[in-house]
């Protein structure tokens, strides 16, 4: 069975995750404030930091600065580090 609450990142009423995806009190957080879609939307993100910054999450201070931007991410309190990631320009827009 699914459960709704206000997404704090999409700012509307979605799906809950159905379980903390990460550690502690960070995780919990995520759990009670985050809905589905705006997870896979970090996902995402994360990605491309790990891509462009060239992270490898065996790395203590990897993991470290990708805890302090999920958090940005989602709930503010600073600027995200910045990928040079464009999306692909939809052909309906020209």
């Amino acid at each position: 069975m699914s459960r709704t609450l206000h997404c704090v990142k999409l700012d509307k009423q979605a799906e809950g995750l159905d379980r903390a995806p990460y550690p502690g009190a960070l995780g919990q957080r995520l759990f009670d404030n985050v809905s589905k879609e705006a997870w896979q939307l970090w996902l995402q993100h994360q990605t491309r930091l790990i891509n462009e910054y060239r992270l490898a999450l065996s790395d203590a201070s990897a993991r470290k600065f990708l805890a302090a931007e999920m958090e940005k991410f989602f709930f503010g309190g600073g600027e995200l580090a910045q990928t040079s990631y464009t999306p692909p320009k939809n052909a309906l827009d020209s």
